[in-house]
């Protein structure tokens, strides 16, 4: 496991690849560690709060943020950390969070949905903007709610298709390749 973060990007077939860190029903949010190669409990979520959907990375993506690109995978059964699925992208909620490591102003850390590839509860969810309106609403909610506590202020801007969020996936995967991460294969998180 200790090259997760370092897996293509895509498939051959044009898919997404997905790592699951913090399974759907989770109560605790985990972190992938490269340098270790496990799963470590990054923090608890607040009370009555947990994972509607399983929440991972994008392997060899780069952030603003310095992490790798985070993304929900809609399917309906809980998964472990760990597990890597191939899926289609279909959109993006765009968000900014205050910095981190005390530096000032605000960065993106836009949160990417997908479906496993053959998925086939959910091959009608396409486009997430197209989700129903009281879906994106209650995300919206999950994401802020968990942002709280964690001192990142998030700010929603707005929905994305899944044109803009392949071209999030693109820009990520640039900015690792260029950086000291991608570039000699150094901690990847």
């Amino acid at each position: 496991m200790a090259f997760l973060h370092k897996l293509p990007t895509w498939t051959r077939a044009g898919k997404l690849m997905c790592v699951v860190e913090s399974p759907r029903g989770s109560k605790a949010k985990f972190k992938y560690e490269p340098e270790l190669g496990v799963f470590l409990l990054s923090r608890s979520l607040i009370l009555g709060v947990n994972y509607p959907y399983d929440w991972g990375f994008i392997p060899s993506t780069k952030a603003p943020d310095g992490d790798p690109l985070d993304v929900m995978v809609f399917h309906d059964t809980p998964t472990y950390p760990g597990v890597v699925m191939e899926c289609d992208v279909i959109g993006a909620l765009l968000v900014t969070q205050k910095k981190s490591k005390g530096r000032a102003g605000r960065e993106p850390n836009h949160r990417l949905f997908a479906v496993p590839a053959g998925s086939e509860r959910h091959k009608h969810e396409t486009d997430a903007r197209k989700l129903p309106s009281r879906v994106r609403k209650e995300l919206e909610s999950f994401f802020l709610a968990v942002g709280l506590l964690a001192n990142k202020e998030l700010k929603i801007l707005e929905w994305a298709g899944p044109e803009a969020a392949e071209a999030l996936v693109k820009d990520a995967e640039l900015r690792w390749r260029h950086s000291p991460d991608g570039a000699d294969g150094r901690r990847g998180r």
